[in-house]
């Protein structure tokens, strides 16, 4: 038996010249095949490597297990502050703040979908959660964020994580702004230790009377001074110099808060904690029985999509901050729903990710999940073996943390960034923003969502129409979307050309890429009605789709119906002679050649030009006997509408309305596109269209 030689190709291997399976790195002999590595991948391990190096080395696994220590503590030290001062600005408990921040480390944290996002109560949901708590009490809030929790599941499980990548970054915007500002304005209040009145709208009316309170009392004014301290510190930080800056500014905060409290003569208001084991409220036959209530549905509802949202943003911000693995979305989203569910069992607060702590576990050097479960685990031994701690914090401070926070989420230098980049995107912004801040969060996004949707609609029904007078003919010609938004322009361009007065009017929709059931159906009834008034209509508009045969290269195609023919030209051009016969595209470039069965080629109906092509019939009356000849002096003097080779169109293409297409056209399609093509309108797509 004679040996193959190694350096010919394997014929059991896969050809690498077909689409899909060329290598990264093909080394090519004359053949044009690929030849197999002979260690694949073989480079990227040794780069690995020194990562994976021995025990105790440098760079190895100690080192890489210190890394994510470190960056779990400065975690914690993040999410301590805001567990807490989200639960109080809730109107929950701090242990219940504790615990959620507890499941977004210990159970979302070590699920996979994303590496480095850290998930925890967050403050764009304070506001949501402090309305349900009012209205329905902390036993409803249990059942409400289990069924989230639930629902998030089923969207992932479904694989719907995507679907949020769809909303209108207008609107995502004016939703956080529209959380944001409320926030700033409910927090002011216990930032001067007094109670917020209730709405957003009364809490905004009701600033200038805390201000005059606050100066008339002199604790109050210094748990003001705290918050005020804190906020500017949230803010100049960063600034700090030396490796101090690395410490949370939160943190800080929270030690000068706790100095001040602790001095004589100093009264302000501090946390009252009470056992972690003993805040747990799992919820009963009687939180369950609420589900029949319309409002808990519509809570429910809301929680789902605004906390879905905010992960899966808060996901894809991250991923912009680091090289790692991307966010997997449906699996983020069903670690979401897990969360969400074991909290709502124990009756703690909702669970979204959070942008300061995932970003604090990236600046931090975390490159894996473990930085993120730990800080749950951080958590969880401070509030059982330092509860005492808690209750050292004045409350003015963790308001001065939110006020911060609902600046960011406000974020009010995007508004005149998106109105330099769009005043549409802007208007949908702002209008989102001020319905949430009017009325509530959900109806706020739905308002929002819908503005999105019907600016995008307008935009998309871009329609131009124009006309043009000649001596016995009246000429409409449109292109863009044609839909119902633009019925009116299409009706008063058709009226227009009916009472020019003209024996023919001529319609080419040609250049109409969407044509909507409203506007055919005006055109259609316009078009018998004029006939009906003995004019001559002649109407070219798109014409139907159909789908490629089995087997066929492309998308769907737009396929000509019996007797079709392409518009060739932007108004005259687009006139077909009167025999109707099928024509290939020319304005849209020609994809790559395939071989074609004769069988596929029988009819114009049994196959359809490439992807790029674009097809139409013609509906007309029957032409007179001397049309071919009028047509030709009428084209050779309509030098208006002529492309940039005039003396050709002129010659081929007004001549072929005289000789059916047959002997001129073939000539000068020869010349654009190819002999084939040109041949294959004698031979009906049987011979020509099939050799191409």
């Amino acid at each position: 038996m004679r040996a193959r030689d190694p350096r010919a190709p394997d014929p059991r291997a896969p050809d690498n010249r077909a689409p899909g399976n060329r290598v990264d790195t093909p080394t090519e002999d004359m053949t044009g095949y690929t030849a197999k590595p002979q260690q694949p991948q073989q480079p990227q391990k040794r780069q690995q490597q020194p990562q994976k190096g021995p025990r105790g080395a440098k760079g190895g696994p100690k080192a890489d297990l210190a890394t994510e220590i470190t960056a779990s503590l400065v975690v914690f030290l993040v999410a301590l502050p805001l567990c807490i001062g989200v639960a109080v600005a809730s109107g929950v408990s701090p242990e219940l703040g504790i615990i959620s921040g507890v499941i977004g480390g210990l159970v979302v944290g070590a699920a996979r979908g994303s590496t480095l996002q850290v998930s925890g109560p967050a403050a764009g949901l304070a506001a949501l959660v402090a309305e349900t708590v009012l209205e329905y009490g902390v036993a409803m809030l249990g059942v409400i964020v289990l069924f989230s929790g639930l629902l998030q599941i089923v969207l992932g499980l479904v694989r719907l994580g995507r679907f949020f990548q769809a909303i209108s970054l207008a609107v995502v915007q004016g939703m956080l702004a529209g959380i944001g500002l409320p926030l700033m304005f409910s927090q002011a209040y216990p930032a001067m230790d007094a109670k917020a009145p209730g709405t957003p709208l009364e809490n905004m009316a009701g600033i200038p009377g805390l201000l005059a309170n606050t100066f008339a009392d002199p604790q109050a004014l210094i748990a003001a001074g705290l918050g005020v301290v804190t906020v500017v510190l949230s803010f100049l930080w960063k600034k700090a110099p030396g490796p101090i800056k690395k410490v949370p500014a939160a943190l800080v905060a929270v030690g000068i808060g706790i100095a001040v409290a602790a001095t004589p003569g100093v009264d302000v208001k501090t946390l009252e904690v009470g056992n972690l084991l003993a805040s747990v409220d799992v919820p009963g036959p009687e939180q369950f029985a609420g589900l029949a209530d319309a409002g808990i549905i519509t809570a429910i509802l809301t929680f789902t999509v605004i906390a879905s949202a905010e992960s899966l943003f808060t996901a894809a911000a991250v991923d912009r901050m680091h090289d790692g693995p991307r966010t997997r979305y449906n699996p983020e989203l069903i670690a979401q729903g897990a969360g969400n569910t074991l909290a709502g069992l124990v009756g703690a607060l909702p669970i979204t990710a959070v942008v300061a702590r995932s970003s604090a576990n990236v600046q931090a050097g975390a490159k894996t999940r473990l930085s993120r479960t730990l800080h749950g685990l951080w958590l969880l031994a401070f509030a059982l073996l330092l509860p005492q701690v808690l209750a050292l914090i004045p409350i003015s401070v963790l308001a001065g943390v939110l006020v911060h926070s609902g600046w960011k989420l406000f974020a009010p230098a995007e508004f005149p960034k998106m109105w330099r980049q769009d005043r549409g995107e802007f208007a949908v912004m702002t209008l989102t923003t001020l319905v949430i801040v009017a009325t509530a969060l959900l109806e706020g996004v739905l308002v929002g969502l819908a503005a999105g949707i019907v600016l995008a609609a307008v935009r998309m029904s871009q329609t131009v129409i124009r006309q043009h007078i000649d001596d016995d003919t009246a000429k409409v010609v449109m292109a863009g979307n044609a839909t119902f938004l633009r019925l009116p322009q299409v009706i008063e361009a058709l009226e227009s050309a009916a009472e020019a007065g003209k024996p023919r009017i001529r319609l080419d929709l040609t250049g109409v890429t969407h044509l909507d059931h409203a506007c055919r159906s005006q055109v259609e009834e316009f078009t018998a009605q004029q006939r009906g008034k003995g004019l001559r209509v002649e109407l070219l508009m798109p014409g139907p789709a159909t789908p490629s045969p089995a087997g066929a290269e492309g998308p769907v195609q737009s396929v000509g119906s019996v007797g079709s023919v392409r518009s060739v030209g932007p108004v005259d051009e687009g006139m077909a002679p009167a025999t109707e016969r099928a024509a290939p595209p020319q304005s849209a470039p020609l994809p790559r050649r395939q071989p074609v069965p004769a069988s596929a080629t029988a009819s114009v109906t049994a196959s359809a030009p490439g992807p790029t092509a674009e097809w139409f019939y013609l509906d007309t009356t029957p032409m007179p006997e001397d049309f071919a000849q009028r047509y030709v002096e009428e084209y050779a003097a309509a030098d208006e509408y002529l492309p940039e080779d005039p003396k050709r169109h002129k010659q081929n293409h007004g001549q072929n309305h005289g000789q059916g297409y047959e002997q001129n056209y073939d000539q000068d399609y020869r010349q654009s596109r190819g002999q084939d093509y040109g041949q294959s309108h004698e031979g009906g797509y049987t011979q020509g269209y099939a050799s191409y």
